[in-house]
């Protein structure tokens, strides 16, 4: 320990310390007083990746104050680092259009999609119909707009498929089979091919069994892996790997709402109707293609459009057949959606 002469102004060091002053002692004294209280109150600023920049920023320093951020969530669809490369230029348009800061939410599993959209985590996000339903009637979301499909319809369809060289030939073979379905709360890997099936006279009973993989990908593997027989996904990887020899399309569904942009009903309405416009006057295909990645993969390559009521309600009443907001109210959570 240091030991302090007054009058000689100097500081007596143990042998091999330098000598200090007195005034330079207490200077130096006071600076590490300083730094270990203010390290005691002044805490680390939450740091976020911003998308207008590559770089980690802080988020005193961003443009926009906190309050004005908007957290955008999406289903997952194929593999989370494509959807999340394809929908950062989405959302940065809607930055530089509404003047509002938006943020990307990314859900480890599709279904938590629309419970973060209903418990207020994001605030806007892209849900498939049959999502959207069930966190209409849980949650209380609210439609935005509805995504438009390479023929100009707001519209999407299933195909169910088999192995390539699988003696099956169409859905009436399939009784008595195993069916590979995506995940309950799918629209195209649950809801539209349990249809096409009892429209073949064809109910669950009636499979030998029936599985839930949990995504299209999982579902192509179980058929291909010899695991079911057949299988239900979106029409678009169906007919891209039936192209390419991978699989056999027994039937496509008819037309059923695509996917739906909505938002938590907390949302206040001028705020809704900015983003509204901004998503409506959108242009894929126009000026804004080329800052985009792989928009064309989407179920939505053409952009938005208003949303079709009626055409909403084909969904809501197969749900209703099938239990499935029955028991979304009854507080049944949602499994993942493809």
């Amino acid at each position: 320990m240091f030991h302090s002469n007054l009058y000689t102004g100097k500081i007596k060091a143990p042998k091999g310390i330098a000598t200090l002053t007195t005034a330079r002692f207490f200077l130096v004294f006071l600076s590490f007083v300083f730094m270990i209280t203010s390290g005691c109150v002044k805490k680390e600023t939450p740091k976020k990746v911003s998308l207008k920049k590559k770089s980690v920023e802080k988020v005193g320093e961003v443009d926009y104050p906190l309050q004005d951020t908007l957290w955008f969530g999406f289903d997952l669809r194929l593999d989370p680092k494509e959807d999340f490369r394809t929908y950062i230029p989405l959302v940065k348009y809607l930055e530089g259009v509404t003047d509002r800061r938006f943020r990307i939410k990314f859900s480890e599993k599709s279904g938590d999609t629309v419970e973060d959209l209903g418990k207020g985590v994001t605030h806007v996000a892209a849900v498939g119909a049959l999502g959207y339903i069930i966190g209409e009637a849980k949650y209380g979301i609210k439609y935005l707009v509805s995504g438009v499909n390479k023929e100009g319809d707001a519209t999407y369809y299933s195909a169910i498929f088999t192995n390539p060289k699988s003696s099956i030939h169409n859905l009436k073979n399939l009784k008595g089979k195993c069916f590979a379905f995506g995940t309950k709360m799918s629209m195209q890997g649950y809801l539209i091919p349990r249809k096409m099936l009892e429209d073949e006279g064809i109910i669950l009973n009636d499979l030998s069994r029936y599985v839930y993989t949990g995504s299209n990908l999982d579902t192509v593997k179980s058929v291909l892996n010899g695991e079911c027989d057949a299988g239900s996904i979106q029409d678009a990887l169906a007919r891209k790997l039936e192209t390419e020899g991978k699989i056999k399309i027994l039937k496509i569904s008819e037309p059923y709402p695509g996917v739906l942009i909505a938002y938590n009903s907390s949302l206040d309405s001028k705020t809704v109707e900015t983003v509204r416009a901004a998503l409506l006057a959108f242009e894929p295909m126009g000026k804004h293609k080329n800052k985009l990645s792989d928009w064309d993969k989407t179920e939505m390559p053409m952009g938005f459009t208003k949303i079709n009521e009626l055409e909403l309600e084909k969904v809501k009443t197969l749900a209703r057949n099938y239990g499935l907001i029955e028991n979304v109210r009854a507080g049944f959570k949602p499994a993942p959606t493809d």
